[in-house]
């Protein structure tokens, strides 16, 4: 008689369940830490590649964008609380194992996913990405994640806003601290103010259409979206807004470039350049860093109706082909050339309008780029400082007297902004211009809280918009 204990049968070793939601939102955030990839230009071909495969319906797509912006968006504050819950420095986590703890804890403490189901699905994808021993590691650190809501982690992991307001407010609205200084600083103002800006960026934008003046109108869009589906314009005469959920491809007027997607802070800009009094002659217009061709296009469509030309200049040969995409079949003259701003073929003095939207920080766009936040360096300003200067100052030389320019970024940053203008105009750098400000204040009918001008920022908080900056000069010798 054999006396042994029985050994229980082993398990049959069960293959890892690949979930397409969460792997297509884990691979696009491996595209945006591995090759500085833009989470709006990596996300749709992978949502179009898994439709077309018949992974995905609306809902997946929805959960998968969600996933990806959500944890973009509230990363910083996600990496505090992954470094509450572990035993290492955060920096000695591998990267491709922080996405997969990021985006769990973006399940458990940012969206209604049952908590069970959250950290189930983020171990299954542990074991498919990064193997057994990891998802052991992802399976510890959620559970300890499970202890909080969000607003318990923030307590336990943020400095009060007394002891540390500017790291406070960095932990709290997922921000580096530099951006936070940087954004009080150009917004002014108490506490309310900063933390309204700040919760904004990490809120979802709506998408806008832009009717093309000429081309298009927002009744054919409110119509082709319907009622229920369309919204009108905060501010742009030429703005629809769009319900979630829409796809704004999907319309004819988008399809044969009649409209377009454009945020109504890059119409407004546009539309305050076209509507700024010049003297005299108002048939030349320059758009001097037209790429990709948003603003472009909407010139384009306001100066054929007055019987002007566009000239649109792009430094980048691959933007100058998505300025000519944009233009195709607009019915004024118009014309796209590869050129540097800086070192220009035309002439002193050729063009009546000038719109230069300069390469910036973009820390204006962080609702549609949540993650330029994590990739800038307050020290990026510094190489972006002499381009803006020199692109205004060629700008302010290529207008005729009598003549305006718009100097545009999609930054707030005073280092962009209004610190430029007034180098130009003084001759920091360079030989003075003369030039005098423009009010472009009243050049934006129905904008409320637009400053003491003569210069306007606008605020994702205050008017639903990205933070644009626009000032307009008039050559005056």
């Amino acid at each position: 008689m054999n006396d042994q204990p029985r050994r229980r049968p082993a398990k049959p070793h069960r293959r890892p369940q690949k979930d397409p939601v969460r792997f297509l939102a884990f691979e696009a955030l491996r595209a945006v830490d591995e090759r500085d990839a833009y989470a709006n230009l990596v996300l749709p071909p992978l949502l179009k590649k898994a439709r077309a495969k018949g992974d995905f319906d609306g809902r997946d797509a929805a959960l998968a964008t969600e996933l990806v912006y959500g944890t973009l968006r509230r990363q910083g504050t996600y990496d505090a609380i992954v470094a509450a819950c572990i035993d290492r420095p955060l920096r000695e986590v591998d990267p491709p194992v922080l996405d997969v703890l990021n985006m769990g804890v973006h399940q458990l403490l940012g969206t209604r996913i049952p908590t069970h189901a959250a950290v189930s699905a983020s171990v299954e994808l542990a074991r498919v990405v990064l193997g057994e021993g990891r998802a052991k590691f992802v399976n510890a650190v959620l559970r300890k994640v499970t202890a909080h809501d969000l607003d318990g982690w923030v307590e336990k992991v943020a400095p009060s806003y007394e002891e540390d307001a500017e790291d406070h407010l960095a932990v709290v609205h997922s921000h580096p601290r530099w951006v936070v200084s940087a954004l009080w600083d150009a917004l002014g103002g108490g506490r309310a103010g900063i933390e309204d800006l700040l919760e904004a960026d990490n809120e979802r934008p709506e998408v806008t259409l832009v009717a093309r003046p000429g081309r298009s109108t927002t009744e054919e869009l409110v119509k082709a979206l319907g009622d229920e589906n369309a919204l009108p314009g905060r501010w742009s005469p030429y703005a629809v807004r769009m319900a979630e959920g829409g796809e704004p491809g999907a319309l004819t007027a988008v399809q044969e470039g009649r409209a377009g997607v454009q945020d109504e802070g890059s119409q407004l800009v546009a539309a305050a350049l076209a509507a700024a009094p010049v003297e005299g002659r108002d048939s030349r217009w320059l758009d001097g860093c037209a790429g990709p061709g948003g603003k472009a296009a909407l010139l384009a469509a306001l100066a054929a109706d007055r019987g002007a030309t566009l000239l649109a200049a792009e430094k980048q040969p691959h933007r100058a082909r998505l300025v000519e995409r944009a233009l195709a079949g607009n019915p004024g003259p118009y014309q796209v050339i590869t050129t540097d701003g800086t070192r220009p073929p035309w002439l002193p003095g050729t063009f009546d309008r000038i719109l230069m939207d300069v390469p910036c920080s973009g820390l204006g766009a962080l609702r549609r780029r949540p993650e330029a936040r994590w990739r800038r360096r307050a020290e990026d300003l510094e190489s972006f400082a002499p381009l803006q200067r020199g692109l205004l100052r060629e700008a302010l030389k290529a207008v005729r007297v009598g003549g305006v320019v718009g100097y545009a970024t999609c930054s707030p940053h005073l280092a962009e902004t209004r610190v430029v203008v007034e180098d130009v105009l003084k001759g920091r750098g360079g030989e003075p211009v003369e030039a005098e400000w423009v009010d472009a204040r009243p050049l934006m009918p129905g904008v409320p809280a637009l400053g003491d001008g003569p210069d306007v920022q606008l605020w994702p908080h205050l008017h639903g918009t990205d933070a644009m900056y626009l000032a307009l000069l008039r050559r005056t010798g």
